[in-house]
Order: C-alpha cells, then sequence, then structure tokens
C-alpha cells in the first residue's frame, strides 16, 4: 500500500526523539571536550566516490540515477564522504591534523534488498599517525561510551598490520583460504580446507589470539614464527599500556573493557593498523580503525595522509542502554487555561511572558473544558503548574497534583 513505509524504514515517535537526541548531545559534547569540530557532508554523492578503497559494496548502496552516466548512492557511511572532502584541503590549504566529527543519518541496503536508515555519530582524526593517535582514538571513545552511561561495554582490539604481518608468514598459496577463515572465525571449515597440517594449526593458533590482552601478547610472542614481529607486537603492547593508565580497564564485575583480538579483521584492504569494535549487551555499537591509505585515493595527485576514526550507532546505543536510559519527554511546565472566549487573547499574552521567563515548554488548553478534564489532561502531560486566566485577566494559580 501506497502509505505503508518502505521496508526497513522507520517512524521515529517523539519518545525515540527525545531519547537519541540525549544520547548524541551527550556524544557531541564529549567529541568538543577533545577539540573535534562538526562537518556535514552531503547526503548524496557519487556512487565512485562512496564505494572508492573498497571497504562500502556498491551493492549496500542505496543508489540514484541522475542520467546515463553519473550514479549517485546515498551515504552508507561517513569515512569515504570526510575523506573526499579533506583530501585536497590537507597539506598546503590546511593543516594537519584535522580533528573532525559528524552526527547525521546513513543509508544502507540489505542483502534481503530492503534498506534501512539508521543514525550515526563518529569522528575522523586526519593526517595523524603514531602512538598518541591512536590512544587518543581509543580515549575518546571510552569517554563517548561513558558519557551515555552506557554500562559493560567491551572494545574489542585487533591490528590489521599485525594480523597481516602473520598471514605472510604463511606460503602465499595458503593465505587467501585462511584469512577466509579467520575473518569468520570458522575453525571447523579451516580443519576441512585442503591445507598441510601445520598450515592448519598455525591457522587454528591465529583464530585463538584472542582475550585477556597480556595473555594473548603473552602466546603471540612464544608463536616459533612471530620472532621477525617485535616491533609490531611492541607497538600493539605499548598502547595497550596507555590504555590502562587512563583507568578504563576493569568492568565492575571483575571483566576486561578491553579485549584483544588478532582474528578482527575484514574480508577487504581498507584498515591499515587498529581496528575495533565495541560490543555491549549483545549489540555491536561503534567500529573503527587506521586507514592510512585512503585519502591518496581522492586527492588529485595521489597524496595520502595516515588517519584513523570511529563511529557509534546510535540506536544500537538506545537497545543496549534499554530502561537505563534516562531521557525523558520534555513536558510543559505550566498549562495556560482561557476559561472564556473573552479571556483568550490574555492567555495567549500571559503563555508568551511565560516563555520568555521560565525555563520548559508552556502549553495553551485549546478548548474550553470542565475543569476536572482540565487536570487530568495537565497530569497525563506531566505539566506541575496550570494558570487559570478570566475574561479580565485576572490569573489563579494552581498546583497539578
Amino acid at each position: 500500500m501506497v502509505h505503508q513505509l518502505p521496508t526497513g524504514a522507520k517512524d521515529l515517535l517523539p519518545l525515540d526523539v527525545a531519547q537519541k537526541s540525549w544520547i548524541d548531545q551527550q556524544i557531541q559534547q564529549t567529541f568538543q571536550a577533545w577539540g573535534y569540530q562538526r562537518i556535514i557532508t552531503p547526503t548524496v554523492e557519487h556512487l565512485r566516490s562512496l564505494t572508492a578503497g573498497g571497504a562500502v559494496d556498491p551493492e549496500s548502496v542505496i543508489q540514484l540515477h541522475s542520467d546515463s552516466t553519473n550514479i549517485l548512492g546515498l551515504r552508507p557511511e561517513f569515512t569515504a564522504s570526510i575523506a573526499r572532502a579533506y583530501a585536497a584541503r590537507l597539506g598546503a590549504n590546511v593543516t594537519a591534523p584535522q580533528r573532525l566529527y559528524y552526527s547525521a543519518n546513513v543509508f544502507r541496503r540489505k542483502a534481503n534488498r530492503s534498506s534501512e536508515e539508521s543514525f550515526q555519530a563518529g569522528v575522523e582524526l586526519l593526517g595523524a599517525s603514531g602512538l598518541i593517535a591512536d590512544a587518543e582514538i581509543l580515549m575518546l571513545l571510552g569517554d563517548s561510551l561513558d558519557a551515555v552511561a552506557l554500562g559493560d561495554w567491551q572494545i574489542i582490539l585487533g591490528d590489521a598490520r599485525l594480523t597481516g604481518a602473520l598471514l605472510d608468514l604463511l606460503p602465499e598459496q595458503y593465505r587467501a583460504k585462511v584469512r577466509q577463515a579467520l575473518s569468520s572465525l570458522d575453525r571447523v571449515g579451516l580443519m576441512e580446507m585442503d591445507l598441510p597440517e601445520d598450515v592448519k594449526g598455525y591457522g587454528l593458533d591465529l583464530i585463538d589470539l584472542r582475550g585477556k590482552p597480556k595473555d594473548v601478547l603473552s602466546r603471540l610472542s612464544a608463536m616459533a614464527w612471530t620472532s621477525s614481529l617485535t616491533g609490531e607486537i611492541s607497538y600493539l603492547k605499548s598502547l595497550i599500556e596507555i590504555w590502562e593508565s587512563y583507568g578504563k580497564s576493569g568492568l565492575a564485575n571483575g571483566g576486561d573493557r578491553l579485549i584483544l583480538d588478532l582474528s578482527l579483521v575484514q574480508t577487504f584492504d581498507y584498515y591499515t593498523g587498529i581496528v575495533f569494535e565495541v560490543a555491549c549487551n549483545n549489540y555491536i555499537v561503534a567500529q573503527g580503525g587506521r586507514y592510512d591509505q585512503l585519502l591518496g585515493i581522492y586527492h588529485p595527485k595521489g597524496v595520502s595522509y595516515p588517519s584513523i576514526g570511529f563511529c557509534l550507532t546510535l540506536e544500537e546505543i538506545q537497545q543496549a542502554l534499554g530502561a537505563k536510559l534516562s531521557a525523558p519527554l520534555n513536558s510543559p511546565s505550566c498549562l495556560v487555561v482561557a476559561r472564556t472566549p473573552a479571556a483568550i487573547p490574555a492567555a495567549f499574552a500571559y503563555a508568551a511572558d511565560l516563555r520568555q521567563t521560565q525555563k520548559g515548554a508552556i502549553e495553551l488548553e485549546l478548548e474550553f473544558r470542565d475543569p476536572d478534564m482540565v487536570r487530568n489532561h495537565a497530569r497525563s502531560r506531566g505539566i506541575t503548574q496550570i494558570a487559570w486566566i478570566d475574561g479580565q485577566g485576572a490569573i489563579n494559580f494552581e498546583e497539578s497534583d
């Protein structure tokens, strides 16, 4: 039916809007406190811009045909758009690093061909590399999660560079198969592959590189094939030490905030350093990582700049918070009631005065109803005060219990 929403689309009613706005406000305030400035990019971009770098599957983009040669798409995420916007500006025109944040809706087509609109907030740190930049992003992510009082969240941290180096220790003809099994944590599939036993054993060791950071790093250092990777291992160890010194290492139930997972890989070569996602109450509420080559795809001379960022999905945070979400609707503080038609001008004037002098919304009674019905309405709306106005402009106040 024409009056039904498309599959995957949804209306946001006032309570949803209030809750999502509260989450968004806390996150944006955190971004600003770290020195990040807001950027707004177009909702519609050229498809080739959105899919550059291989991070976004063209099939997941909701496409719009503008003419016979150009295919446009609704943005499915923000990193590509921000990289496009700043690739040619960094360097001579804009000083690096650039700390940018965004908050807006994104659109994605699912595998079942339905469309989905969601809301994201995130940051991009452009033109910065090294230990301090990576640590800043992780710390900012932790502060953002705490700002919305999310609770038992955990960051699952990987390193695309280190995991890639571990895979490169395999003979070239086996790397793609082991990488595929690693990306899906498919132990059974790996065991059933036609591979040498030592290759299978090494692949299973990689899948098992997940858990408390110190334990994983210890197991990694003990692996016979990793002696050539001491620099990468040392870097990751230093990053984890900074994280732990920031005071966010533990959960109230004794668990760890940070889980090291070197099996966390993607099937595309978008990320070049640390990668991470955040889990809370069975929801993935955030994702991100380092991408040092992406800006070069958009730069007219192919010049790239090291960059890193993350995004938070507001709907997932809202679901993860559940009943703990404390973002009630903004109830009016006063209901102004005209007792008679002659009192209407005075009621409008008094309501206008209240809006100038008081914080909170002021609501006007729209009918001439029985006083008890007016009081019931005020209670149902959470309004604490009623102002009755007569034809002479006299005002009688009443507290709504």
